[in-house]
C-alpha cells in the first residue's frame, strides 16, 4: 500500500453520539411517531426514569418502533417482513449512509477535510445520479429506503436469500416515495460477494455491508441469547435511540432463533472477519467500477487483519470512521483504489 496516499480517519468531532444530521439524535419523540403511526400506541409503556418508552425486548414492538420511524421521518408507509426475519436499528444504519456521504462529499471536492470541518456542514451529493451497492440487503431493505428518503439516490441491493430479495422488492415498489430508487438482485454463488452482481458496464461511487457477525449457528443463538437477556433493562432506561436486532418469540415463550434462508443475515463460516477479506479480494476486480468500497467492522479486534488484507491489494486510500451509539462503539472501514486526482475526475464526470 502507498503509503503516501493511504491515511486513516477517526471522526473529528469529540462529542459523543449520533451524527450531526441524523434526524434520530435525540430522544424519540413519541406523541409525534403515534400521529403517523397509531398502531404504536399500544406498545408504549414507562421507563424507570416514568418516560414513555417501548419494550425493547420484544421484537412486536421494535417493529412498530420501526414502522412508526419509517412512516413519521421517510414516508415510507410499508414495511413489511416475517417475524422471524432481522428488525435492524434504524438509527445506526442512518448513521452509516450520513458518513458515507461525508467521504463521496470530499471526494467530490465539496470539502476540505479537517479538524475544523464540521459533518453538518459538509453539502454532501444528492439524488439518482449517486449509485450505491448494498451488500446483503436484507428483507428489510433498510439502507436503500433510508438513503433514497435522505438523498435522494439510487440503490441496487444484493442478496443471497431469494425470499429476502422477494420482500424487499415489495417494499421497493409498494411505497411511491421509493419508485425508480432501488433494485433488488440475487446473489446466486454465496462463495462471491460483488462478482455476479456488479455487471460490466456499472459504476457504483459507494458500497455499503453489514457482515454477518458470527461464526456459527451456535455462536449467534448464544449471543442473541444474552442480548435479549439484557436488552429490556438496558433499553428502557434511556428511552432514545438504541436499535439493535431482535428475532422472533413466540407468545409467552422465550424467544427462540428460526434462520431457515436467512441464517446468512447473522452467520457465515468464519464470521465477519472472513467475510470482509472475501470482500477485500474481491473488490480489486472492481477497482475502477467503485469510488469506495465500505464495510461496517464491529470487532475491533478484527481491524487489523482488514487492514493487512488491505494493503495486500494495494488499496490507495483506507478511512476508518468511528461512530458512537450509546455505549456502543463501532467503525466503518472504508477503501479506495482511486488517487485524489481520479477520484475528483470521477465525480466531475459523473455528478
Amino acid at each position: 500500500m502507498n503509503t503516501k496516499n493511504q491515511h486513516r480517519l477517526k471522526r473529528s468531532n469529540k462529542s459523543k453520539g449520533l451524527h450531526p444530521r441524523n434526524v434520530h439524535r435525540d430522544a424519540y419523540d413519541f406523541d409525534a411517531l403515534i400521529k403517523s403511526c397509531p398502531e404504536l400506541a399500544p406498545a408504549l409503556r414507562k421507563n424507570t426514569r416514568g418516560e414513555p418508552s417501548i419494550d425493547f425486548s420484544k421484537p412486536a414492538s421494535v417493529k412498530l418502533l420501526n414502522q412508526s420511524l419509517l412512516k413519521h421521518y421517510y414516508q415510507v408507509g410499508f414495511w413489511d417482513f416475517p417475524a422471524d426475519y432481522l428488525c435492524p436499528p434504524i438509527p445506526g444504519r442512518v448513521d452509516y449512509l450520513h458518513y458515507v456521504a461525508d467521504l463521496l462529499s470530499e471526494s467530490g471536492g465539496d470539502i476540505k477535510a479537517s479538524a475544523q470541518s464540521k459533518a453538518k456542514d459538509r453539502e454532501a451529493p444528492r439524488g439518482k445520479r449517486i449509485n450505491v451497492l448494498d451488500i446483503g440487503m436484507g428483507a428489510n431493505c433498510i439502507y436503500p429506503i433510508v438513503g433514497a428518503r435522505a438523498y435522494g439516490w439510487h440503490f441496487v441491493g444484493a442478496d443471497i436469500d431469494p425470499v429476502s430479495v422477494k420482500l424487499a422488492n415489495m417494499i421497493a415498489d409498494t411505497n411511491p416515495a421509493l419508485k425508480g430508487h432501488i433494485r433488488c438482485r440475487l446473489q446466486k454463488d454465496s462463495k462471491h460477494i460483488f462478482k455476479g452482481v456488479i455487471r460490466d458496464d456499472e459504476l457504483f461511487d459507494v458500497t455499503l455491508c453489514n457482515p454477518p457477525f458470527h461464526e456459527s449457528l451456535a455462536e449467534a443463538t448464544a449471543g442473541t441469547e444474552r442480548k435479549l437477556k439484557n436488552l429490556g433493562a438496558n433499553a428502557a432506561k434511556k428511552g432514545g435511540n438504541t436499535g439493535f436486532y431482535v428475532k422472533s418469540a413466540g407468545s409467552g415463550k422465550k424467544p427462540k432463533l428460526n434462520f431457515g434462508g436467512q441464517g446468512s443475515e447473522l452467520w457465515c463460516p468464519g464470521g465477519e472477519l472472513a467475510f470482509i477479506r472475501r470482500m477485500i479480494l474481491e473488490s480489486a476486480e472492481y477497482a475502477k467500477q467503485c469510488l469506495w468500497f465500505s464495510t461496517l467492522v464491529s470487532k475491533k479486534e478484527n481491524l487489523s487483519s482488514v487492514y493487512r488484507a488491505l494493503k495486500s491489494v494495494d488499496a490507495v486510500d483506507v478511512r476508518t470512521i468511528n461512530m458512537e451509539q450509546g455505549k456502543k462503539l463501532t467503525r466503518i472501514v472504508a477503501w479506495t483504489f482511486l488517487t485524489v486526482g481520479e477520484q475528483a475526475q470521477w465525480c466531475r464526470q459523473r455528478w
